[in-house]
C-alpha cells in the first residue's frame, strides 16, 4: 500500500442570522441559510462526492461516463431541533441515493459503484461515526 498523508480542512464561520452564516474555506466563501439549507447542503456534500469519486474511479477501470445523474432522499424531524420532546434524533433518519450512469460501452457498472461506495470520503462520514467535538472558545 501506499504512503498516506492526511488532509486537513479548517472553515471558519460567521453568523449573518439567526438562519444563515458565511463559512470561509480560505479559497472560498458560501453563505449556509441564503439559498439551500444546512440539510440541503449536507444531502449536497455527499452526491457531489459521489460525483467526484465516481469518475476518478471510473478513470482508472477506463470506463468513459457520458453522464451521471443522481437523485438523493433523507428525512429529518424537525421537533427535535425545535425542543420538542419526541424520540427521533436530531439529524436525517436515512439518506437513499440512487445513480443513473449512461457509458460509452460495455461496463461493469457494480464493481464501479462497489469502489466508489469504499472511497468517497464524505458518505463515509456519514455512514460511520465520526466524532464531533463542540466547544467553546
Amino acid at each position: 500500500m501506499g504512503e498516506s498523508e492526511l488532509s486537513k480542512y479548517e472553515l471558519t464561520a460567521s453568523r449573518l442570522s439567526p438562519q444563515r452564516a458565511e463559512v470561509s474555506t480560505g479559497d472560498a466563501e458560501f453563505v449556509v441559510g441564503k439559498d439551500v439549507n444546512p440539510v440541503e447542503y449536507l444531502l449536497g456534500s455527499v452526491v457531489g462526492c459521489l460525483n467526484a469519486t465516481g469518475t476518478m474511479v471510473a478513470r482508472e477501470m477506463e470506463i468513459d461516463i457520458e453522464s451521471l445523474e443522481a437523485t438523493i432522499e433523507g428525512a429529518v424531524n424537525y421537533a427535535t431541533y425545535r425542543g420538542e420532546a419526541v424520540d427521533d434524533r436530531a439529524g436525517l433518519q436515512g439518506i437513499e441515493v440512487t445513480l443513473s450512469v449512461e457509458t460509452a460501452g460495455d461496463a461493469d457498472l457494480d464493481a464501479w459503484l462497489s469502489r466508489v461506495k469504499d472511497r468517497c470520503p464524505v458518505t463515509d462520514n456519514v455512514e460511520n461515526e465520526t466524532g464531533v467535538d463542540v466547544s467553546l472558545d
